[in-house]
């Protein structure tokens, strides 16, 4: 599968993880109408209110994540790739420009890159309640609700989170409301075997068209259905793509250079050759 970029320039990559997901819902309801804050506030329950202190409660001041067992299944990666990690000219400054943010943050005690490919993460999409249009109104709202997902790292699974985030908010909730935490959907998080036959003529593949040994790298976004085809066909799945940083992907004028389609397609070639190599081998 190709449906992925280099890490650079002239540097090869080979994908060897992608982030799962658990996406749901939180819905917080309150009094049976909205109600004049004036009247009522202050003996009311605050829906909209109670549903940012549960929010809140997800993340510890550190960043990692607050709900009880989380990391329970969060596979470690090898040292030695960890390590080659690291070693990747990557520049946290330049990718705070491209974001526009102030400063970067998130789980203290690791590097942008392994917050990005290797750290499960809980992140709220969406937040909406009371009386949101222009100038004043001082209501006191009925409900509030919010859409959130988990990014998964091996070997968590979709429905046994949403389950933990579920136990965590409503073990909280206060008397007043009443709360519901939805699964929405999710998918599974997928790794590679970074040293067996398959990547081992990848990584002989591809440095016979570029001219920097290849380098292993992950993925903070999801692709369903590797895992599927890898646990169907009972086959290890390669990701090498030859598309680059700032290609647009998924957005209007998303590109791939002439010369990575040409270089891309004699690396594919190549790797015909050497898993068969490998294969006669008894790899």
């Amino acid at each position: 599968i190709s449906d992925s970029a280099m890490f650079a320039a002239g540097i090869p990559s080979i994908l060897a993880s992608l982030r799962g997901v658990s996406y749901m819902q939180v819905d917080v309801c309150g009094p049976s109408a909205d109600l004049h804050s004036g009247s009522y506030g202050g003996a009311v329950i605050n829906p909209a209110t109670e549903l940012a202190r549960l929010l809140a409660s997800l993340h510890h001041d550190d960043g990692r994540i607050a709900v009880d067992g989380f990391y329970d299944r969060v596979r470690e990666w090898e040292p030695d790739i960890l390590a080659q990690m690291r070693e990747l000219p990557f520049d946290d400054e330049r990718f705070r420009a491209e974001t526009g943010a102030p400063a970067l943050g998130g789980e203290s005690g690791f590097t942008t890159l392994e917050r990005l490919w290797t750290r499960p993460t809980c992140d709220v999409h969406g937040f909406l309640s009371g009386y949101t249009s222009e100038g004043a109104k001082t209501v006191l709202p009925s409900t509030a609700m919010a859409k959130l997902s988990c990014r998964l790292v091996p070997d968590q699974e979709p429905r046994e989170i949403h389950r933990r985030i579920e136990k965590h908010i409503t073990q909280r909730a206060r008397r007043g409301i009443t709360v519901k935490v939805t699964y929405i959907n999710g998918c599974r998080p997928w790794r590679a075997d970074v040293r067996g036959p398959l990547l081992n003529a990848a990584r002989r593949a591809l440095l016979s068209v570029f001219p920097n040994e290849p380098v292993i790298v992950g993925e903070g976004g999801t692709l369903p259905i590797v895992t599927e085809l890898e646990q169907t066909l009972g086959t290890p799945v390669l990701l090498a793509g030859f598309g680059l940083p700032g290609h647009n992907a998924h957005a209007p004028n998303e590109w791939i250079s002439d010369e990575n389609i040409q270089l891309g397609a004699r690396a594919i070639a190549a790797l015909w050759d050497e898993y068969a190599s490998e294969k006669r081998n008894g790899s």
